[in-house]
């Protein structure tokens, strides 16, 4: 006879069906592991997602914040002295701002050709000029070679005159170190509609004046060092201020917002964002110009090379708070993790279907055993009519444990052959009217296996 053609068994392929079956395994090695792993995943949950994580909670990352600061400290810098307005800019007290520690000025400049300061535009003659790009850092070039000092001769620009020489040597204001910074940082969950600042509340009883922060002994005081925040940062305030940079002033709102309202308490941290020496271009400077009128009335000014210290106060921060949805989702994933929840997946096949008893005799155990313990995978069992006893849960079987089984265990062979099995619509026996004899139709003979009473499952003794 031809065997069938492809196309049908595809089509057979295609309208089959698969039904998870519970097998027993009596082993203490396969116990043990599958006890162990349920344990280490329920340990998993309890302590990293719920304790940890806090998994139970509705969570706001959207942090609402505003930032005021303000600087105090009276400095000396050439010859002068110099208040909060002459070396912090910009003077709003925003959450960004820069104390200047260092000046090279260039004053009364006004416009007009001179010779350019940049020694690479030293020139013998006017040749030496032309054919060169046509603007300097100081102004443009004029094409002529002229002398800029008893020894030295380089091309002429027109700009701002005299132009601007960099290289000298200039002070370091190092009083700046024991300036000190006040923060004052209000926020918002608005998911929670909870506020709060991180200054202490009126009437507190709090001397706010007299504190300064500390890491260990005053965290909470809003009234920083700027010496403490550089070293803070991990860097030398003598060098820093020398060569300017950027350093981080970061405020964590991490809140649980199920504690009281006091224990939702902001945490400092520091840490520099500018690339460090000897990363090219190191350091922070600018450049900003004082405009005046000179008494013949042209327009002059004085320009500023500034270097100084620039600070980023950065707000971050989210809240949670018990919600039940989380709650019930995390707890379903938890004990699905570890097998709880897995009764009743058969019963629709095993209960209405019109052949459900003879699907139930391969998808469990007969009620009563036979005399040589026949169960069946790969053995047919009797089926016993009436209601099918309850159903109860057991833990699923974890894929380590099936590894172990199917390879390393004695008698491997054994449950693989009642693990897998696939029973053809047409060669269903009908079933036997006695409860103790094997149908004549039933696959392979009844085994020597111990039966279970449990509902689904058959018992292996390995």
């Amino acid at each position: 006879m031809p065997p069938p053609r492809c196309p049908r068994r595809w089509l057979a392929a295609f309208f089959s069906y698969e039904t998870p079956k519970s097998v027993v395994v009596k082993s203490w090695v396969v116990g043990a592991v599958n006890r162990g792993v349920q344990l280490l995943i329920l340990a998993y949950f309890i302590g990293w997602v719920f304790l940890h994580e806090k998994a139970y909670q509705v969570r706001d990352s959207v942090i609402e914040s505003s930032v005021v600061t303000k600087v105090k400290g009276i400095g000396r810098y050439g010859g002068r002295v110099l208040d909060t307005a002459d070396y912090v800019t910009p003077p709003q007290g925003t959450s960004v701002f820069v104390v200047v520690t260092k000046q090279i000025l260039t004053e009364n400049q006004a416009q007009g050709v001179c010779p350019e300061s940049d020694t690479q535009f030293r020139c013998a003659a006017d040749g030496d000029c032309r054919g060169r790009t046509p603007t300097t850092g100081s102004g443009v070039l004029t094409g002529r070679c002229v002398p800029f000092n008893r020894t030295l001769r380089t091309c002429e620009i027109r700009g701002w005159c005299p132009p601007e020489v960099d290289t000298v040597d200039v002070p370091v204001m190092l009083e700046a170190e024991n300036f000190t910074l006040l923060i004052k940082n209000s926020i918002r969950f608005p998911l929670f509609g909870f506020e709060k600042a991180n200054l202490p509340p009126p009437g507190s009883g709090g001397a706010l004046g007299r504190c300064r922060f500390h890491p260990q002994r005053q965290p909470l005081c809003p009234i920083l060092r700027l010496g403490d925040v550089a070293r803070l940062a991990g860097q030398d305030f003598p060098a820093l201020a020398a060569t300017g940079g950027v350093l981080g002033i970061k405020i964590g709102w991490v809140c649980d917002l199920d504690r009281s309202w006091e224990r939702c308490l902001p945490r400092y941290s520091f840490t520099r964002l500018d690339a460090r020496p000897p990363a090219p271009a190191p350091g922070y400077n600018f450049r900003h110009a004082r405009y005046y009128r000179w008494h013949d009335g042209t327009e002059r000014r004085t320009l500023t090379k500034a270097f100084g210290i620039r600070f980023d106060i950065l707000v971050y921060g989210n809240a949670g708070k018990f919600g039940i949805v989380p709650t019930l989702i995390n707890t379903v994933a938890a004990f699905t993790s570890i097998g709880v929840v897995s009764c009743g997946r058969s019963q629709p096949l095993c209960g209405s279907t019109s052949r459900g008893d003879l699907w139930r005799g391969h998808s469990e155990d007969p009620r009563q055993p036979s005399s040589v313990g026949g169960c069946g995978v790969s053995g047919g069992c009797p089926v016993v009519r009436g209601p099918p006893p309850p159903q109860r849960c057991h833990p699923q079987g974890t894929v380590l444990c099936d590894i172990i089984l199917l390879n390393f265990l004695t008698g491997a062979e054994h449950y693989k052959a009642r693990k897998f099995e696939e029973v053809p619509e047409a060669s269903m026996p009908a079933p036997s009217a006695s409860p103790t004899a094997c149908p004549p139709g039933a696959l392979g003979g009844c085994g020597r296996d111990k039966q279970s009473t449990d509902s689904g499952t058959c018992s292996l003794g390995l």
